[in-house]
């Protein structure tokens, strides 16, 4: 099947990586997630990633308390390198090329970003794993993904998370939680319905960047996005009036 994508680029949290475990990387899970990457990069798709650090950081956050802001950051900016590091083994064991690129200089382990580099690695079919978010205090990975987003020229950001969209209060907690289709990056912010930070938000609307939120622990579901199919929650300029 024909991909709807050239080149994307995935957000992933890093509690995608836990499964139902409390903590850390659940191994069936990674593995799961590196072949569906690599079935969508056999289609032909370019892919950049970006994997936060939540699983990692979220288990020592009683450690943060009272810590200075951005040591604290820079810590979960180590954490992320850490799941890329897994990320980018997982998908070279599954035969699926693959290079980190880190923010944060750490040489003796990964290579530092430098979107030139970037996109030569992607015009060669490996998946680029951005990690160390910004490489500054005081942004999120989401940030970091909208960046790293336009930077390689990607036709869509892809979020995925735990649940099947954006809804209007957390489906989590609410039974009676609606799921937005489509919504325009203005409502999204003005109902700050957490699809992603302001300043990321901001970044995709400035640079007319859909983003599209989908439940990444539905088997098929990557697949499903890249090749077209109305899958979770589609964020765009002019909401649902705009053609998707």
């Amino acid at each position: 099947m024909k991909p709807a994508y050239r080149r994307i680029l995935l957000k992933l949290s890093g509690e995608a990586l836990m499964g139902e475990d409390a903590y850390g990387i659940n191994r069936a899970v990674l593995t799961r997630i590196a072949a569906e990457i690599k079935e969508i990069a056999e289609l032909g798709v370019e892919i950049g990633l970006v994997v936060g650090g939540g699983n990692i950081f979220r288990g020592v956050a009683p450690a943060a308390e009272g810590m200075d802001r951005a040591n604290a950051d820079y810590i979960g900016m180590l954490a992320t390198v850490m799941n890329a590091l897994a990320l980018q083994d997982a998908l070279q064991r599954a035969g699926q090329p693959a290079v980190v690129l880190s923010a944060l200089p750490i040489a003796a382990v990964v290579e530092g970003y430098a979107r030139r580099a970037a996109l030569e690695h992607l015009t060669a079919g490996r998946v680029v794993i951005f990690a160390a978010g910004t490489g500054s205090p005081f942004f999120t990975t989401d940030t970091a993904a909208s960046l790293r987003a336009a930077e390689i020229n990607a036709a869509v950001l892809l979020k995925a998370t735990k649940v099947d969209g954006v809804y209007d209060k957390d489906p989590l907690r609410h039974a009676d939680a609606v799921r937005y289709d489509v919504l325009s990056y203005d409502e999204a912010l003005a109902r700050r319905l957490g699809v992603m930070d302001a300043t990321a938000i901001s970044l995709c609307r400035d640079r007319n960047m859909p983003v599209r939120v989908f439940n990444i622990h539905a088997p098929g579901n990557l697949r499903r996005v890249v090749t077209g199919e109305n899958v979770g929650t589609l964020v765009q300029r002019g909401g649902a009036d705009a053609k998707s």
